[in-house]
């Protein structure tokens, strides 16, 4: 199988083959920038969107990462088909919208790429650790410029105290330092997602997994902030075989996910809870409650418990909003309803 050098593994291609569709090819979203697309075929031909050779479902492109069944009628090829997503990384669509947005699909690791700079931000990190957890995917920290550092020891023992099971790794991307751990991990045909900020150092990163300057980068200004160099999603292959995805820098990471997911990524304060006197403890005022006895002997740091109780009320209002949304749009479908039942009996009466 060509695709197979593009992660397809033989789950996705039995599930395809079940399907019976005739005169149908599959393919894999290489690049999406939420209007076009890039998809490689089995064909080994890279067809974009734009070209007028590939048209993309009414509902919009698929993301990056997705495998799609195409069908060719008269020189154009149609994406007809999603296939089902192993995993998926997604968030809250930026702005006041309750919807989800996707971000890639059938991940098999996320790199969270952290500058040990003006960038380094815990409370920031923990928003990634529960994307990671809603994901379904494995996770891994990349703390990049080591090299300009002012503690990088003491900042290392600040992820690796939130981080919980998900491995952390010192590095430079500019210099190289570290980069061979990096290495490690990537297994041929396996997908990478790599998150963090414009800025951290992502596009850097992965011109180095190249072997070449493939990826535009720009210096970093005079507030430590990195110019928004990459514009779209866009999945690569690397020279170890694995493949790698390179975002656009993150600015408003709204959490989409589940209240295990948060629980998850604070496996100390869930640890904590199991000692709370009830059970359904909100762990704001009640007595005998375990976090809040461990925020006073300072075994819980005030910020990692604010950080907690804020994930938890945010996805408590986007459930809300999002229950009201439904709720809106399922009376409005009944008026629409009744008001064709309306005009529907006036026409019998009229005739």
């Amino acid at each position: 199988m060509f695709l197979g050098s593009f992660g397809l593994d033989e789950n996705t291609h039995q599930h395809y083959s079940s399907l019976s569709l005739e005169d149908t090819f599959l393919g894999r979203v290489l690049s999406s920038d939420g209007k076009r697309s890039h998809v490689m075929t089995e064909k080994g031909e890279r067809i974009p969107n734009n070209s007028g050779k590939l048209r993309t479902r009414p509902e919009g492109p698929p993301v990056v990462g997705d495998w799609v069944v195409l069908k060719e009628v008269q020189g154009t090829i149609s994406i007809v088909m999603v296939l089902p997503r192993r995993t998926r990384i997604s968030r809250k669509a930026p702005g006041k919208a309750t919807s989800e947005q996707l971000v890639a699909a059938n991940i098999d690791t996320i790199f969270v790429m952290m500058g040990m700079d003006g960038d380094f931000n815990l409370r920031r990190l923990e928003r990634y650790l529960v994307m990671i957890s809603s994901s379904g995917a494995e996770g891994l920290v990349l703390l990049n410029k080591c090299d300009i550092a002012e503690d990088p020891d003491a900042m290392m023992s600040a992820v690796l105290d939130i981080a919980g099971n998900i491995p952390v790794l010192m590095m430079s991307a500019l210099n190289g330092t570290g980069v061979e751990e990096v290495e490690k991990s990537l297994v041929p045909g396996r997908t990478i997602c790599l998150l963090g900020s414009s800025g951290s150092g992502k596009s850097t990163l992965i011109n180095r997994l190249l072997g070449e300057e493939r990826i535009r980068t720009s210096s970093v200004g005079n507030m430590d902030k990195g110019r928004h160099t990459t514009t779209s999603r866009e999945l690569y292959l690397l020279r170890s075989g694995a493949l790698i995805i390179d975002n656009p820098g993150i600015r408003e990471l709204q959490l989409w996910a589940e209240d295990e997911d948060i629980d998850n990524a604070f496996a100390d304060i869930q640890g904590l809870s199991e000692n709370c006197r009830f059970k359904d403890c909100q762990h704001l005022t009640e007595p005998d409650c375990a976090i809040l006895n461990a925020l006073e002997n300072g075994e819980l740091s005030r910020e990692r418990y604010e950080s907690y109780q804020k994930m938890k009320r945010e996805l408590h209002h986007t459930r809300m909003r999002a229950d009201m949304s439904a709720a809106s749009a399922e009376k409005a479908r009944w008026r629409s309803l009744k008001k064709d039942i309306r005009h529907y009996q006036r026409y019998k009466r009229e005739r």
